[in-house]
């Protein structure tokens, strides 16, 4: 009986030391721009629905300076970067999952002579990446480094560009390689530096910007998105929406695979995938949405583009992929729900507000974050079904990111935990 007892028992707190590990390791997975898949898919439980700037936040810190990175989360430790004295510093920021107090404040660059930014952009808006105990973080031209987790800067690296609008795109690791897109006014091309020494492995530049882009008749084929990892046919692609086109490239070599054309500059909306298809947006000037095909070799455009969308396109949030629909949500507020085999629209509804932050989905909900702080939450299906409305009072453009009971948001002036 004594035996039985204490297997029972010995059981049972295997059981409970189980479940807290799962939810743990749910709470460390949060490592890129829209997480581990790209494409702002969490597998987070119990998620929130209403909130206010005062209710149901677990903590509620001050984050010096600006910067619109997303957060990102590991072992415990929330990563930010920031631009303070007008840019002039360059910083990382580390905050403790637990209380949200500050654990790390790292000047990775110096910048004594900041340039000129959109007024919806900051000189620190490209999302860390967190992988196997270091902190990526790219500044646009300013400057790419690679920190350790207990604040060491271990490597420091740049590419010459002209952004014009500022940074933007987030970099991704792929095994042994942290790979960006840097798409200026003057040069573009995407680049892959091993991450353990920064030491640059391939570079390929960009060949298909229209001849009137390239002359200056047109906006220059800059663009501001963040390349997309996938597996197709056993072989690891990296996508990348530049200027005037969306392009595929080995992830090993650089090699371009395919590529597909649309009339597009200013480029941010980051590749999402889904049933078969890529989606892009062409943002500017007069954003149109794309469903291409993958498989493709070579220029893909007249073959592999399945359906495109363009009233309710958007110039700067990703899409979402939930089962057969896709949705997007333009500057606008205006969100589409669509069948991504036909592009059939199943509805389209104005959210109210502007929109810069890319969608999230988890716990069976979408949650559309507008510039005003205010978050539409939605059940996904082929009707609008809304559930909530909460709101921080506070502008925000950058993205989401879930916890296990809890969401992380980033405003202008503040760093949330939303939940008990």
């Amino acid at each position: 009986m004594m035996c039985t007892f204490g297997f029972r028992w010995c059981w049972f707190g295997f059981l409970v030391w189980l479940t807290a590990v799962s939810a743990v390791r749910s709470e460390v997975a949060w490592t890129e721009f829209r997480g581990p898949t790209g494409q702002g898919i969490a597998k987070s439980q119990n998620l929130p629905t209403s909130w206010s700037d005062s209710e149901n936040v677990a903590w509620k810190v001050d984050v010096p300076g600006l910067g619109w990175s997303s957060p990102v989360y590991a072992n415990g430790i929330i990563w930010l970067t920031s631009a303070v004295d007008d840019g002039k510093s360059l910083r990382l920021l580390g905050y403790r999952l637990e209380d949200g107090q500050q654990v790390h404040d790292i000047e990775v660059f110096a910048n004594s002579e900041p340039k000129s930014i959109h007024k919806k952009n900051s000189h620190a808006s490209p999302t860390p990446v967190i992988d196997q105990g270091r902190i990526f973080v790219h500044f646009g031209t300013y400057g790419t480094a690679c920190v350790t987790t207990d604040g060491k800067i271990q490597w420091k690296t740049k590419f010459d560009y002209e952004p014009m609008h500022g940074p933007g795109g987030s970099p991704i690791v792929y095994q042994n390689l942290l790979i960006l897109a840097c798409d200026g006014t003057d040069v573009q091309f995407v680049v892959a530096v091993d991450k353990r020494t920064g030491k640059e492995v391939w570079r390929t530049k960009r060949t298909h910007a229209s001849e009137e882009r390239l002359s200056g008749a047109k906006m220059p084929p800059m663009a501001f998105s963040t390349p997309l990892l996938i597996q197709q046919d056993g072989v690891p692609q990296v996508i990348s929406a530049g200027g005037d086109h969306v392009a595929a490239y080995h992830a090993e070599t650089g090699q371009e695979i395919w590529f597909s054309r649309y009339d597009g500059y200013s480029v941010v909306p980051r590749p999402v995938i889904g049933k078969g298809h890529v989606f892009v947006s062409s943002s500017y000037d007069g954003p149109v949405f794309y469903a291409i095909r993958l498989g493709g070799q070579g220029d893909v455009t007249d073959s592999h583009v399945a359906w495109t969308l363009e009233k309710g396109a958007p110039h700067n949030p990703s899409a979402i992929v939930v089962g057969n629909e896709v949705y997007v949500v333009n500057d606008k507020g205006i969100a589409t729900c669509l069948d991504i085999a036909s592009g059939k629209e199943h509805w389209q509804k104005r959210l109210g507000g502007n929109f810069s932050a890319s969608p999230l989905y988890a716990d069976g909900k979408l949650y559309f974050l507008n510039e005003e702080g205010e978050t539409t939450i939605l059940r996904p299906g082929t009707t609008y079904d809304e559930i909530a409305k909460p709101s921080l009072n506070e502008r925000t453009l950058a993205s989401i990111a879930p916890l296990d009971g809890g969401l992380l948001i980033r405003g202008e002036t503040h760093l949330f935990r939303i939940g008990k």
